[in-house]
């Protein structure tokens, strides 16, 4: 759990400002599940640039309650909580100032929204919080409030959440979580799983991640982890101590971040996914007569490849369809062995290639545009697909034929404006099992809509 907070305080000298107003949202790292907001009565003036800034005076607070009087509330809201807020340096500081004024020696863990974002949102021009939030498209109400900018500071740490492709944010959560020789029920780490599509992450004592999925049901999947009988399910079964998650909504998204986080965290439970997921290609070369064509064979990084595929039969089934949908030759393309015209032709869904009837140079036309639509080089879109929420959809960003990451947005001036997308794009590697996720994704036409630009 995290307790993201703003305060608002008199200004003043150094260890001597009062608090004039709190904010405190409880956080499980997809949802918010508790918040507290209050004015508090500093029982001090207000420096006048204060009040000019925030909009809070010295009549607003004469009735409100004094810190003494929220204190307890505070520290329920964060009982076991990560602090996090953006520069926490000044509100940790300012809060364990007014417990340590009443005795009570407040102590925690913190977080700073300002590090992390200089760490996963590198070269921003200033990481005020109203200036961040505003070039990343993220709405904001009631600045300088303290609601309003712990409200922010939410939204920008969920961003920061999705950013972190190592987690390391989720792994020091669990280190100070696990309580060492406490061995977890498994049935209760399913309990908390959502039926969601998303990521999940399943963590060793230390919080390393041993294994990471993907799935359309994700308690479903943990389920039939931990009921599992095979060698592997027992050993994660004897060495899983938690299980985090993130929800994509997208199942593009959830096989795009299974793919990258993999290669990068390299968990042991996953070996097998470290290599490449598709070892067959689709490759196109002029044949004797002039027509181009359509072959399968092992990927070979030498060579230029079309798109790629799982298995021979996955890649013959692509195959068929786009023979079919373009009205190419299943001769040509190797799938129909004859001496005569083949099966497309008797059914006239070829155009006669196969028996020299059409020519190479019409015939080629639609290979290209087959080889177009079947592989991204050079092109410019962005693949728009369902959200966490009804509200949210997500963007996958690809530019100049390379894949840029994804995206949630609630707003649409963050898709339709290219430089705002860019601040707000989980940045992931561009290799070739994602570009083969993404056309497949795109062919089987689960996307909902492909913005071209």
């Amino acid at each position: 759990m995290y307790a993201i907070l703003d305060i608002e305080t008199t200004g003043g000298q150094y260890n001597e400002e009062g608090i004039t107003e709190i904010a405190i949202y409880k956080y499980n790292g997809h949802e918010v599940v508790d918040q507290f907001i209050s004015l508090v009565n500093p029982e001090k003036p207000i420096q006048p640039f204060v009040v000019k800034l925030t909009g809070i005076n010295n009549a607003m607070l004469r009735s409100a309650p004094k810190f003494h009087e929220v204190a307890k509330r505070i520290i329920e809201i964060t009982e076991g909580c990560i602090i996090v807020a953006h520069n926490t340096v000044f509100d940790y500081r300012i809060l364990k100032t007014e417990f340590k004024r009443l005795g009570y020696d407040f102590k925690k863990q913190t977080l700073c929204t300002v590090e992390l974002s200089k760490k996963l949102i590198p070269e921003q021009p200033s990481y005020s919080l109203g200036k961040l939030v505003r070039s990343l498209g993220i709405p904001v109400t009631d600045r300088h409030r303290a609601s309003g900018d712990a409200l922010a500071t939410v939204k920008l740490f969920k961003l920061l959440l999705s950013k972190d492709s190592t987690k390391e944010i989720v792994r020091s959560f669990i280190r100070t979580e696990v309580k060492s020789g406490l061995s977890p029920k498994l049935l209760d780490l399913v309990e908390t799983m959502p039926s969601k599509t998303g990521i999940y992450y399943i963590h060793n004592e230390k919080g390393d991640i041993i294994y990471i999925g993907k799935s359309k049901n994700i308690k479903k999947r943990i389920n039939q982890h931990f009921t599992g009988t095979s060698a592997k399910s027992k050993k994660m079964q004897r060495d899983v101590y938690a299980v985090t998650f993130e929800e994509t909504g997208s199942e593009l998204v959830a096989l795009l971040k299974e793919s990258e986080e993999i290669k990068i965290n390299k968990p042991i439970y996953n070996r097998a996914q470290r290599k490449t997921l598709f070892p067959w290609a689709l490759y196109v070369e002029k044949n004797e007569k002039g027509y181009l064509a359509f072959n399968i064979d092992k990927s070979d990084g030498r060579k230029k490849e079309i798109t790629s595929f799982t298995t021979t039969q996955d890649a013959k089934n692509a195959l068929f369809r786009m023979t079919e949908q373009f009205n190419l030759c299943q001769k040509i393309n190797g799938l129909y062995d004859t001496k005569k015209s083949c099966f497309q032709y008797d059914i006239e869904q070829c155009y006669g290639a196969c028996i020299d009837k059409e020519s190479p140079e019409d015939y080629n036309i639609r290979v290209k545009e087959c080889i177009a639509k079947n592989s991204f080089e050079n092109q410019n879109m962005v693949v728009i697909d369902i959200g966490r929420t009804k509200s949210e959809r997500t963007a996958v960003l690809i530019e100049n034929g390379v894949y840029k990451g994804y995206a949630f947005y609630d707003l649409n001036y963050q898709i339709t404006n290219i430089e705002v997308l860019k601040k707000i794009i989980i940045s992931m590697q561009n290799n070739k099992d994602v570009k083969t996720i993404i056309q497949s994704y795109i062919r089987k036409k689960k996307a909902l809509k492909i913005i071209r630009f």
